[in-house]
């Protein structure tokens, strides 16, 4: 098969979703023989000279800013794909939205229906074409990948897409250099949260925790954040800026993927407070490392933390604040967190992973042959 995956949201700050993506392409070239190419669109931002080979795919790259191009595909409707890479058998988007295609399966990604329930918490042509086209491209899609049950769940019982079309395909767990062979918890480690700043992942409940223990007690944890901005995250970074939070909170802005072992190294736990989560890979990475979880009890983590972490309420200050106290202060409990972390990750492989997704295309290109 002639498969194209669309690799914009990797081209460059990667957050969940570009890394999704990276690694399932990477996965898929490694386990099948297809010919895969990825394809990329940017005014001013080219791929690495480095690429196909870390991949093993071929790249295809366009000079046109992907406003533009999205305005095009989602509002009128091409151009086809094949206008600018040439014949494929399928090609595959990495968001809810169809590429265009003359003659290609269609394959969507859709990680969460967050942008049906919360719009007005979503920017930009999120916010301008997912609510009112998602559906219906779902439901045209010869294929949909989701990274969970729980949404493939909603995707058939909200979005009225047929089981059979959707395919999920949870990510792997990272192999790290050092850590994921015991458990890690510092004596002196912080609270990592690690996301974008954007108001689904609910840090205020974060630091309002914090506040509580920074005014009962002057040796309360740090909170170290990182993740990149949105122009939501303006409150949220004045609060870290004021007492008592500016003594115990740290912003750290986006961590690239190669960074990712230093900071959960020195990390106590990982704190994840999100109202909604597609997958929640920052959970999976910190079980794989053997960092304690505290998560949220919404969308897809209860499913993916399972019995590898602490669930709570997000909406809950109080339980939170009495987590992170514990999870600081009683070494024996943290490490039991910590191994329950790591024997949870080993559900969670790449290869399995791209042996689904090779199910996906295959299903989806005999479906296009009968339309």
């Amino acid at each position: 098969m002639r498969i194209l995956v669309d690799y914009r949201p990797a081209l460059r700050a990667r957050t969940g979703v570009g890394e999704y993506i990276r690694q399932l392409v990477r996965a898929y070239t490694a386990a099948h023989q297809d010919d895969v190419a990825i394809f990329t669109s940017s005014w001013k931002d080219r791929p690495a000279p480095t690429l196909a080979t870390e991949l093993g795919t071929r790249v295809i790259d366009r000079k046109v800013p992907v406003a533009v191009l999205n305005f095009l595909w989602h509002r009128a409707g091409g151009p086809p794909i094949e206008a600018l890479a040439g014949p494929v058998d399928v090609v595959h988007a990495a968001h809810p939205l169809l590429i265009p295609s003359r003659r290609a399966a269609q394959v969507v990604t859709i990680h969460d229906l967050f942008f049906l329930e919360h719009p007005e918490r979503t920017r930009k042509e999120i916010r301008r074409d997912y609510p009112s086209l998602a559906a219906d491209h779902a439901r045209r899609a010869d294929g949909v990948i989701t990274s969970s049950r729980h949404t493939k769940r909603l995707l058939v019982e909200r979005l009225g897409v047929a089981e059979d079309r959707v395919y999920c395909c949870p990510p792997g767990a990272p192999v790290w250099q050092g850590l994921g062979r015991s458990p890690n918890v510092p004596s002196n480690g912080y609270v990592l949260f690690l996301g974008t700043l954007e108001p689904r992942k609910n840090i205020g409940v974060l630091l309002d925790a914090f506040t509580q223990l920074a005014r009962l007690a002057p040796h309360a944890p740090r909170l170290v954040v990182a993740g990149g901005l949105t122009p939501d995250a303006r409150e949220w970074l004045e609060r870290m800026s004021q007492e008592p939070l500016k003594r115990h909170v740290e912003y750290i802005g986006y961590v690239a993927s190669d960074d990712r072992e230093r900071l959960f190294a020195g990390a106590r736990a990982l704190a994840l407070p999100s109202l909604d989560e597609g997958f929640g890979l920052p959970a999976l990475e910190a079980m794989s490392a053997g960092v304690p979880v505290l998560a949220s009890n919404r969308g897809s983590l209860p499913e993916v933390v399972d019995t590898g972490g602490i669930l709570l309420d997000p909406a809950d200050v109080d339980g939170w604040a009495s987590a992170i106290e514990r999870v600081t202060t009683d070494s024996e409990w943290a490490t039991a967190q910590g191994r329950a972390g790591l024997e949870r990750a080993k559900a969670f492989t790449w290869h399995a992973a791209a042996v689904r997704l090779r199910q996906a295309y295959v299903d989806a290109v005999a479906r296009r042959g009968r339309r």
